[in-house]
This record gives C-alpha cells, sequence and structure tokens, in this order.
C-alpha cells in the first residue's frame, strides 16, 4: 500500500522552516499516515540582501519562485508568511488556509536602551520595511533610520555587533524563534499600526488541486481568515503595485470587524489613520470601504508622490 505523501514548499530561513516545521505538523496530527516532504526553494528576497526591499520590488520577492513550482506542480502547497504576500494571488492559484494568528505586532530590540522614548536623540534604527520606517520617523523624527536586510538571526547579530542602536522586528518571529532576549518593548498596535497579515501563517495552493485544498482546509482559522482578509482588501485597494508605507490590522470582536488603517509618507511626516467597523462576515467589502476613505481624505495624494521602483 503507498503511503500518502504531498510536497509542501519553503524558503529556508530558519522562520521559513519553523513556519513550515508547525504546518506539517498540523497536517499530520490530522492525518497520521501522510508523508509530508518539505522542499526549500530559494527566492529573490533571499538572494538579494544588500538592498532596501523597496528598491529591488517589495513583498512579492519572497513569493514569486514558490508561487512558480506550485503553478509547475512541483510542490503541492506553499507556506507563507502573510504579511509577505503580495495583496492579489496569480490566477491558478488560491489561499487555501491561514492558520490562527500569532502575537501581530512590532518589537523593538536594544542591547543598551529600554523603550523607543528613552532612544536617545540621533540613535541608529535599524528596519526593512518603509511601514515601520515612516511611522517610527512620526514618533520620532530626530532618529536615523537605517536599512536592515536579512533573516532574524543575522539582524540581531547586526544589533549585537553595535551597528544599530535598535532595531525593529515583528513580535511573531521573534518568538517562534525563542529570539527575545534582546526585545525591550512591544510596540502597541494603536501607535505601530502592524503590516496587513502580520503574525499570520498562509497556506496557498493550486485552485484545482482538490486532494491538497481538503488536507489543508481544516487548518483555517476562521477569525483570522476574516481579520487578514479586511487587511489585505484594504492593501489591494490602496497599492497599486508599489511598494508603500500602508498598514492594516483588524480585530474581531463578536461579529464584528474593527480595522485600523494608515497611509504615510516614507518621512513621517505627512499620516492619514482611520478606523472602520463592519461585519466579520463581509471583512473585503470593509477593507475596501476603509481604504476608499483614506483615498478621499488625502492619501491618494500621498501615495502617489511615492515613486515606484
Amino acid at each position: 500500500m503507498t503511503i500518502p505523501s504531498i510536497k509542501l514548499g519553503t524558503r529556508g530561513s530558519a522562520l521559513a522552516l519553523w513556519q513550515a516545521e508547525w504546518v506539517k505538523t498540523l497536517l499530520q496530527s490530522r492525518h497520521p499516515d501522510l508523508h509530508v516532504a518539505l522542499i526549500i526553494i530559494k527566492t529573490q528576497g533571499d538572494k538579494i540582501l544588500d538592498v532596501p526591499l523597496a528598491k529591488v520590488g517589495g513583498k512579492g520577492l519572497f513569493v514569486k519562485e514558490l508561487e512558480e513550482a506550485l503553478l509547475a506542480e512541483e510542490i503541492d502547497l506553499a507556506v507563507h508568511s502573510m504579511k509577505d504576500m503580495p495583496a492579489v494571488v496569480p490566477d491558478g492559484l488560491q489561499l487555501a488556509a491561514i492558520l490562527e494568528r500569532e502575537d501581530p505586532r512590532d518589537v523593538l530590540l536594544s542591547i543598551r536602551h529600554a523603550t523607543l522614548t528613552a532612544l536617545p536623540q540621533g540613535a541608529v534604527v535599524g528596519s526593512s520595511s518603509l511601514r515601520r520606517q515612516s511611522q517610527l520617523l512620526h514618533l520620532r523624527p530626530d532618529l536615523r533610520v537605517l536599512s536592515l536586510r536579512g533573516n532574524v538571526n543575522t539582524r540581531i547579530g547586526k544589533l549585537e555587533a553595535g551597528l544599530f542602536d535598535a532595531i525593529l522586528l515583528a513580535a511573531a518571529g521573534v518568538k517562534r524563534l525563542q529570539l527575545t532576549q534582546h526585545v525591550v518593548e512591544y510596540l502597541d498596535p494603536e501607535v505601530m499600526i502592524p503590516a496587513n497579515g502580520q503574525g499570520a501563517i498562509g497556506i496557498e495552493t493550486r485552485q484545482q488541486d482538490t486532494r491538497t485544498l481538503s488536507l489543508v482546509a481544516p487548518l483555517n482559522h476562521r477569525p483570522t481568515w476574516q481579520c487578514v482578509s479586511a487587511e489585505r482588501a484594504f492593501l489591494a485597494t490602496l497599492e497599486g503595485g508599489c511598494q508603500v508605507p500602508i498598514a492594516g490590522y483588524a480585530q474581531r470582536h463578536a461579529d464584528t470587524l474593527q480595522l485600523l488603517g494608515r497611509v504615510s509618507s516614507l518621512d513621517g511626516t505627512e499620516m492619514l489613520t482611520q478606523r472602520l467597523q463592519g461585519s466579520a462576515e463581509q471583512p473585503v467589502a470593509l477593507g475596501e470601504r476603509l481604504a476608499q476613505e483614506l483615498l478621499d481624505r488625502g492619501a491618494r495624494r500621498i501615495l502617489e508622490s511615492i515613486s515606484c521602483v
């Protein structure tokens, strides 16, 4: 008797492998006879580490090769950090499940300083994200914010080497890898709004692959799915193909979603923030509506002023 098997595609970073192993564990807990083979695929985002993300194409760089492998049937499913996924999924593919969300917040890591407000004037802070950079400069325009690339371990290593006074990372990745020793502050999501989908793991499959879809579907966490769907609809309506400072964070309360959105200039001098509430059963409509309200308030002018690269 042939043992059923499935090929799971993942990036090769420590965090990506943790996420892939977690999905593998969840699948095998439901299907004990299932053999899950991890297929490591190197993406452009993993290869180009000396250039800011926005200058080399943004978040899609961590996804494209995995999606190409899916379409070529070299793998059966791909595991992604939802914050890395572009707002639009290619034809023939679909998001099959989103796992229950980890902590969505950003965290400040530092060796010598206790909080964001305690950083001295002119302190050097590292971040790879335009969203984090712009919100940080809005809060502390006196800081020097420099691009910081690499996986979580690499970034923490640069902090430990004294290249930065502090760095900003996603809490979820730091917690999953048990690398919280230098975390000094969990930033309030009302102040530093997270990336759309931050803290959530997504599973992508081919639309017509009913076998894989049936295996993956039970892993979907509906409240997280609804929140992330609202955030992604908000992003899709605003982004237009550019890597821009957009932040969106949804929370579910009973049958209601509350979505907080923000658009800002690269230097943080201009910032528009809006909150909207709607039905948890219509998350996409909520995200689109919030985006339109921000566009009507002036977000279009801010976004158009940011050059695509």
